[in-house]
């Protein structure tokens, strides 16, 4: 399963105010141009996304904890095999928060992972990226060194920085 990590500050937003914004997915489609459309159905939500010549297209389950700053979403329908992952906003020292955004994917057709996969983390990190700086105009990414912390053991974050 190939893995995306995109991790951002929002040194001017308060933690609780930068969960309640993530979680508006509805939002999305108005903020990153690859995403046609994005329907929420309380715990769960179905998205289309552009990607390459077409559309993906699938359900995922939506668990949100603003208590732990959390989102974490499972696919259970749609065109990945599989395709989890995390939101999660902390607050940073000094003020303001901490968006790491996880997730890890497979389109179940090891035949062609080596050509979709790289273009779906692209496409998955800009996206993300331009869903967070369109929400939030201080927004900036984290370098691969200054997020170390927000990393699963063995692995290395990645950042886009735009």
């Amino acid at each position: 399963m190939r893995s995306v990590q995109l991790t951002m500050d929002l040194p001017g937003t308060a933690p609780r105010e930068a969960f309640d914004a993530v979680r508006a997915f509805d939002r999305y489609p108005q903020l990153a141009p690859d995403i046609r459309a994005v329907v929420t159905h309380g715990d769960s939500s179905d998205w289309e996304v552009y990607f390459r010549n077409g559309i993906l297209r699938w359900t995922e389950t939506d668990h949100a904890d603003p208590e732990a700053g959390t989102i974490v979403f499972a696919q259970q329908d749609g065109d990945f095999e599989d395709f989890t992952g995390e939101w999660r906003v902390t607050a940073r020292d000094g003020g303001g928060s901490r968006i790491t955004f996880r997730a890890g994917f497979d389109f179940g057709i090891p035949s062609l992972a080596g050509i979709l996969d790289p273009v779906a983390e692209r496409v998955i990190k800009e996206t993300i990226a331009c869903v967070v700086r369109g929400m939030f105009a201080d927004a900036r990414s984290v370098a691969d060194d200054q997020s170390a912390g927000d990393e699963e053991p063995g692995r290395t974050p990645a950042a886009v920085d735009r």
